[in-house]
């Protein structure tokens, strides 16, 4: 969640994981698009999934860099072989 200023708050995403956040993120999705809560409720619910949503790039970026980095050895490999 955020705090009065707009931070998110470490406890609330910091430390999911990637398929904690989209699951979550799959089930704000799903209740926003039910419909039936109020302005309020939809204002906080669509916070959190831009939140979630940010936790699920990082993971996914950090994941592509990892990928590069795995790809980018056996190059280096065979040059020096």
């Amino acid at each position: 969640m955020t705090d009065d200023d707009g931070t998110t708050t470490a406890a609330a995403t910091g430390t999911l994981g990637y398929e904690q956040a989209r699951d979550e993120l799959i089930e704000v999705v799903r209740r926003l698009e039910a419909g039936g809560t109020t302005l309020e409720e939809s204002l906080a619910l669509w916070e959190r999934g831009e939140e979630l949503a940010k936790v699920c790039r990082h993971w996914l970026e950090g994941a592509r860099a990892r990928l590069d980095a795995a790809l980018a050895r056996p190059q280096e490999d065979d040059d020096q072989g």
